[in-house]
């Protein structure tokens, strides 16, 4: 993944979760409000720990480390 394609995917699902969570709270569904923007950071956790993993594996590979 390109470094500002994880950016961006990161903005839309916070976006998105933004938009769907406020349109449940509206409507009286404050409690799936709360499990969309849950869900949302769990999502975006995923991919950072993703982007981690690759940094560590980089960083192996770097310094012959194994």
């Amino acid at each position: 993944m390109g470094g500002i394609d994880i950016i961006f995917r990161i903005a839309a699902v916070g976006i998105l979760a933004a938009v769907v969570s406020t349109v449940l709270k509206q409507s009286g569904k404050d409690e799936l409000g709360t499990i969309v923007s849950l869900a949302a950071v769990v999502i975006t956790l995923l991919m950072v720990i993703n982007l981690i993993a690759e940094l560590f594996g980089t960083v192996r590979n770097l310094f012959s480390l194994y």
